[in-house]
């Protein structure tokens, strides 16, 4: 018996052997059946629920096949600094936020960048700027990049990093004139002293707060997301699932500090269902552009001496994806500099070689790197060579282009360069990395065909022949998350057999100019079957 059908819909399956039609049914989380009206109302009976969508426009759900989702519902209820024009308004945000709390509770935020500061020559903050607002109350607030942290004298002494307190391997904690340190923390080993002692909210508490995040991407577009925080998240995520509220579906990584314990539990890449599932093994190569810490093989403009920071060594990550391979789950690395970018694909082509001599085949390891923000030219198609999905965020092109300008002078012609990546033949996939920019894909799918930011700059789009088509943008945000996630059977396309999750719009987003996307109208969000967001009858 079918249980929903839509109709008189313009219908854009993403499958190539029905590529539209204007009706679907729908048993359970499954479409049973698409095709023309006239094929499909027949099949109604009186228990089937019809919905006459009048013209409106429906595909296939959209993907974030990158994302911090603990880190992004979190920073909901904390301070907002993405894109505050200066420090002034950081700071005025901050004291704010300071007001409403009790007193000894931790002051949190993310997503500052004093690269777009108007009013400190992009200076990095220092501890002395929170310590004049917030006392004795720890205060931490991480950059736009996630690669940074700006403490306050509190926060440092909870950390127990001092003046004598050594740069970490992988990290740096600078100092002011005097020694001591000024509280600004580059790279996640400099950071986590700080960061473990922030108190963890409970699993309950956290599933409440992936609740109010899930409406809200529900009301974008998402219908899924590619994981890469801690394994609170994946508890949180249970519980969500557990009481019946998970909506989205999930493919979790399992970070390089946990890995040990799931080979000695036996995990595989693969494991779980369609709505909580593992992904592979996530490293960090490198840094971020923003506080010039992503790994080049040439410095940076201006800093002869600034190459940027190794987070984890080429040995060890090739040891650690290697035996991932071996023991069944792929491997998705962090790299954002040129060097870095070069150094993961020769540890990927390692890689390959040993497991074609073990048979096992290619799509059974669907490694990837995240992010591949700027390329060396002698290693654009290696990816594709290699088959290594290109994990990249278009959102950050908008953020970030005057950023790789001053920091990566010409070289910048090859960064943020998604459309080289298709046109070598790789599969893309595209995500946000949020909380580092905002999880919405309407802002990415802008991105990705302008090559602007989101105030229309430049006139021309950046590097304008890197632009993407809209179809080209939209297989990155269904069919290739999909594939990426070993669920391309059942995932990221509208046909028979295929989950249920589906997105309908007023209109065609084909239809509208790039400037509208942002604000494309999306009506309806179905997840397995289930309206999770409908402004329709």
């Amino acid at each position: 018996m079918i249980d929903v059908i839509l109709h008189n819909a313009r219908i854009h399956t993403m499958d190539f052997a029905t590529p539209t039609a204007s009706a679907v049914a729908i048993i359970g989380e499954r479409i049973v059946a698409v095709g023309a009206n006239d094929d499909i109302l027949p099949l109604a009976s009186a228990n089937t629920t019809i919905y006459n969508l009048n013209g409106r426009f429906v595909m296939p759900g959209m993907i974030d096949a990158h994302i911090h989702w603990e880190n992004t519902s979190r920073a909901r209820h904390a301070v907002d600094l993405w894109q505050v024009p200066s420090k002034a308004e950081a700071l005025k945000r901050i004291a704010a936020k300071h007001a409403q709390l009790p007193a000894g509770e931790w002051l949190t935020g993310h997503g500052w960048a004093q690269d777009i500061w108007e009013d400190n020559d992009r200076q990095f903050p220092t501890r002395d700027d929170l310590d004049a607002i917030t006392g004795d109350r720890p205060a931490y607030f991480r950059g736009k990049s996630g690669h940074v942290g700006w403490a306050n004298s509190a926060a440092l002494r909870i950390g127990g990093i001092d003046r004598d307190t050594p740069d970490p391997i992988g990290g740096k904690i600078v100092h002011d004139d005097d020694g001591e340190p000024n509280g600004i923390l580059f790279e996640a080993p400099a950071m986590i002293p700080v960061d473990e002692k922030i108190p963890v909210p409970s699993a309950e508490k956290l599933a409440d707060w992936m609740a109010e995040a899930q409406a809200e991407a529900w009301r974008c577009g998402l219908v899924g997301i590619h994981d890469y925080d801690n394994p609170s998240a994946m508890v949180a995520l249970q519980r969500l699932r557990e009481r019946g509220e998970l909506g989205l579906r999930v493919v979790k990584q399992i970070n390089f500090e946990w890995i040990d314990h799931a080979h000695e539990l036996g995990i595989r890449s693969g494991f779980g269902d369609t709505w909580l599932r593992i992904g592979g093994l996530k490293l960090f190569a490198d840094g971020a552009l923003g506080p010039r810490t992503a790994y080049m093989i040439e410095p940076y403009e201006g800093e002869p001496d600034n190459y940027g920071v190794v987070v984890v060594d080429k040995d060890t990550m090739y040891t650690a994806a290697s035996k991932a391979s071996k023991l069944g789950l792929a491997s998705t690395i962090h790299a954002i500099g040129d060097r870095a970018v070069h150094d993961v694909l020769d540890i990927f082509e390692t890689i390959r070689q040993e497991e074609q001599q073990n048979q096992i085949p290619r799509s059974a390891r669907r490694h990837r790197i995240e992010h591949v923000q700027i390329i060396h030219p002698d290693d654009v198609g290696r990816l594709a060579e290699l088959d290594i999905i290109a994990s990249m965020q278009p959102i950050h092109a908008a953020s970030d282009w005057e950023m790789a300008d001053r920091y990566w002078g010409d070289r910048a012609a090859y960064s943020y360069q998604w459309r080289l990546q298709l046109d070598a033949g790789a599969t893309l996939v595209f995500g946000s990395d949020a909380p580092i920019d905002p999880f919405d894909p309407r802002m990415g799918l802008y991105a990705a065909i302008t090559r602007q930011d989101l105030n229309g700059h430049p006139a021309d789009g950046w590097y304008p022949d890197g632009r993407l088509t809209l179809d080209d943008a939209l297989h990155a945000y269904t069919v290739a998350p999909a594939y990426a996630a070993g669920l391309e059977t059942q995932q990221g396309k509208l046909a028979q057999g295929y989950l249920a999750d589906l997105i309908v719009a007023d209109d065609a987003p084909h239809d509208l100019n790039p400037q509208a996307l942002l604000d494309w109208s999306i009506v309806g969000t179905m997840v397995g079957g289930i309206w999770r967001h409908r402004e329709f009858d």
